[in-house]
């Protein structure tokens, strides 16, 4: 019998996620009383309830059934959860933000409540009637914590300062949620940066990232290797779990072969790093751009000379190499719709004004003509090898000089022809631009550049084979426009643009890159 109550059911089963409500048995019956199932209510999002039985998780319509049982929702006074879990650095500062900004703009009043040090809610009720709507429930610690939560069904949304480890995905996948580094399971929030910071007054003021990782790996300890005076070098960092210190694992020592030192001062804040590296005169350290504090920021530099200073442009198109993307991890599960609205919120210009008076890097992207760039081309035009001529660059001039550069830029996985976790945010962010005309009479220029090793002519096929791969990205995501329609073209220039030295592989990485140009 239950058996044959399961497969009546079958038509009204999804896979999809919903707060999660607390864990009671609930009964859930079809109106002719023909059919029931009893199980464990998970989460009801305002049209499905996802309910643990025998047969395993299912997701029933809620127009289709009456619910029986403590845990039933009140239909009539529907409240939204939403559960959002992981690094502090976000989940403190710049998620509050973006609730507030909604909530004022969509006629609510945001509360917030605070729990205990990692937890606080923030109620959202109707401006007219004070009715709850939602509810948005925090609790911050560290993008581990966040990814733990999110496995464990504690968690819808996860606040993360790195990318999804291969483990963490896989253990996603065999758990339902989907694959979280496809497209449309992360989005790109905003942008920080990882900038080596020193007391004020210190002498050395640039630094090459091969070097950095030699400091935070322990190979270089005197600050006379570095330019400045005979003294030990104090080398401070963020705790082992925050995404910060595991992005710089992952960005900075990962690439040089190298792992962080044990010896490593750790700190439980942003705010405790940077004011004992203020402190220290021989100390040295790694912080978030949108948290420097009195702290003297290093200039990346290389051995052929260029230099990179992390600013919100070249954070924003990724120019600075340690750039850091503020992520949240969105499983393939529903949403209630309060969510979903705020999430769209959160790509709005609107949006954008929020993030950039936090004291993050915003995503809404800007023009920078030529005459911008000045620097970026003197500097690219000093470190061009012997095979670029001078037919090349006069072609390039020629070609970008009438046009503008969208900061929207687009990178790969080291050693794979795959989009980068913000590249692939980018990618959803320029197709929904097109689809709302913002380049409608305008020229969109994808543009392909490579690093310096191997033949010229071969970088150059490849950095157009990169250019085709983006537009490909961006048509396959704008799914009510066609893009054919539009005046859309690809060029490229191989390794006539470099941004950075290719003698090493944040170099490379940096250099490898398409950009989109705009007339």
């Amino acid at each position: 019998m239950m058996m044959q109550c399961a497969a009546s059911l079958a038509a009204f089963f999804v896979w999809v996620l919903v707060a999660p409500l607390a864990a009671q048995d609930v009964t859930l019956t079809s109106p002719d009383g023909s059919v029931e199932v009893n199980g464990t209510l998970l989460g009801f999002d305002g049209d499905f309830y996802r309910v643990e039985t025998i047969y395993g998780e299912l997701t029933v319509d809620g127009t289709g059934v009456n619910c029986a049982g403590p845990a039933c929702p009140d239909l009539q006074n529907y409240v939204a959860e939403l559960s959002i879990s992981g690094s502090a650095t976000i989940g403190e500062v710049l998620m509050p933000a973006l609730i507030e900004g909604f909530a004022l703009r969509n006629g609510y009043v945001a509360k917030r409540e605070i729990i205990d040090p990692t937890h606080f809610i923030y109620n959202l009720r109707n401006k007219k009637d004070e009715a709850l709507v939602g509810k948005f429930i925090f609790r911050v610690t560290n993008t581990d914590e966040g990814f733990a939560d999110l496995l464990a069904d504690e968690a819808d949304i996860v606040m993360s300062l790195r990318e999804i480890r291969l483990t963490e995905n896989r253990r996603a996948n065999e758990a339902g949620l989907g694959d979280l580094r496809g497209p449309n399971r992360s989005r790109v929030l905003a942008l920080d940066a990882m900038v080596p910071i020193t007391a004020p007054g210190n002498p050395v003021d640039a630094i090459s990232p091969a070097t950095l990782a030699r400091v935070f790996a322990g190979r270089v300890t005197n600050w006379k290797d570095l330019g400045g005076p005979d003294a030990p070098i104090s080398v401070h960092l963020r705790d082992p779990k925050s995404g910060l210190s595991q992005a710089v694992q992952d960005r900075l020592m990962g690439p040089a072969a190298l792992v962080l030192d044990s010896n490593i001062i750790r700190h439980a804040t942003n705010k405790a790093l940077t004011q004992a590296v203020t402190e220290d005169p021989f100390a040295i350290g790694i912080s978030s751009y949108s948290e420097t504090g009195n702290a003297d920021v290093l200039v990346l530099t290389g051995t052929c000379g260029f230099s990179l200073r992390a600013g919100r442009v070249t954070i924003k198109t990724e120019d600075y190499p340690l750039t850091a993307p503020m992520f949240l991890y969105i499983p393939a599960r529903r949403l209630p719709q309060l969510a979903r609205e705020f999430l769209t919120f959160t790509r709005s210009p609107s949006a954008q004004i929020v993030i950039r008076r936090a004291g993050f890097v915003d995503q809404a992207p800007e023009e920078l003509s030529i005459n911008q760039q000045g620097d970026r081309f003197a500097n690219a035009i000093s470190l061009i090898g012997t095979e670029i001529v001078l037919a090349d660059l006069k072609r390039l001039v020629t070609v970008l000089s009438p046009m503008k550069r969208l900061s929207t830029s687009f990178r790969f996985r080291a050693g794979s022809s795959a989009l980068d976790a913000q590249s692939l945010s980018n990618v959803q962010q320029l197709a929904r631009a097109i689809e709302t005309g913002v380049y409608d009479e305008r020229s969109v220029t994808f543009v392909g550049f490579s690093d310096g090793q191997g033949p010229a002519d071969g970088n150059k096929r490849i950095a157009l084979r990169r250019a085709n791969t983006v537009l490909a990205a961006v048509k396959k995501a704008a799914e009510t426009v066609d893009l054919d329609t539009l005046n859309i073209s690809v060029e490229a220039f191989g390794e006539a643009l470099p941004m950075a030295c290719d003698d090493s592989a944040w170099g490379r990485q940096v250099n490898r890159r398409v950009e989109v140009w705009v007339r």
